[in-house]
């Protein structure tokens, strides 16, 4: 996320964001890597202190993977298998 998140801050640089609009535009039209990012806005409001189920969050913990020297900074997620 920190490598697209650096990305986006170099495509955007210098441009005035003075409404979500205007940010979501310059979000939707850069590109890391030769892949155009897919963006939409959310207003969902989350609960406080729901949890994930021990089996999905398994799913996605399988997912994962950590570097052993900065494991809960630097984990490259795996795409989810499409077969």
């Amino acid at each position: 996320m920190e490598g697209c998140w650096g990305i986006l801050e170099k495509h955007w640089n210098g441009a005035k964001l003075t409404d979500t609009p205007t940010m979501l535009e310059w979000a939707k039209t850069m590109t890391w890597k030769g892949i155009h990012s897919v963006v939409e806005l959310r207003r969902t409001v989350y609960e406080k202190g729901v949890t994930v189920a021990k089996d999905a969050l398994q799913t996605v913990e399988f997912r994962l993977e950590r570097n052993p020297f900065l494991p809960k900074w630097d984990i490259l997620i795996r795409p989810a298998s499409t077969v």
